[in-house]
């Protein structure tokens, strides 16, 4: 039997090979923070790349953020050999900010064969470590054959 600290390795390191072939999420420099079955954690730097006219996170930013995250977590429970696909999503921004970063945690509510629903939280941290909900997002992912 495999031990759960090699489980959780195996699951990072499929989540983390994933996060590197997307474009966007390189480009917006969101890192891997947190793995395990059923969750994933993701953070999103400020930058002048994630913000809206007023110099907070971009709605998009939050929604892409929350998106990923709920998708890896569905990933974590996705068998072998397949990935996930968003189906659909709503997500309600609760209040914007700048500076620090976004952190989403995306965790599944209900895995299937043929769909997987996932919710996300994401919060705001501040450069003192304050950690405020800026957004929730539930979503229906749908497992589809890897491609690559």
């Amino acid at each position: 039997m495999t031990s759960a600290p090699t489980e959780h390795a195996a699951l990072r390191q499929r989540v983390q090979s994933s996060l590197d072939r997307q474009g966007m999420m390189q480009q917006l420099g969101v890192r891997l923070l947190a793995v395990a079955p059923g969750t994933v954690t993701l953070a999103l730097p400020y930058s002048d790349r994630v913000t809206q006219q007023q110099g907070g996170f971009h709605g998009g930013a939050m929604g892409a953020l929350a998106d990923i995250a709920g998708g890896y977590a569905g990933l974590t429970v996705a068998p072998e050999g397949m990935e996930v696909t968003t189906v659909e999503y709503k997500i309600n921004f609760l209040t914007a900010f700048q500076g620090g970063e976004l952190q989403a945690t995306g965790r599944v509510v209900k895995g299937g064969k043929r769909i997987i629903v996932t919710t996300a939280d994401v919060v705001h941290v501040a450069p003192d470590g304050q950690r405020t909900d800026c957004a929730v997002m539930q979503q229906t992912l749908v497992p589809v054959p890897k491609t690559y």
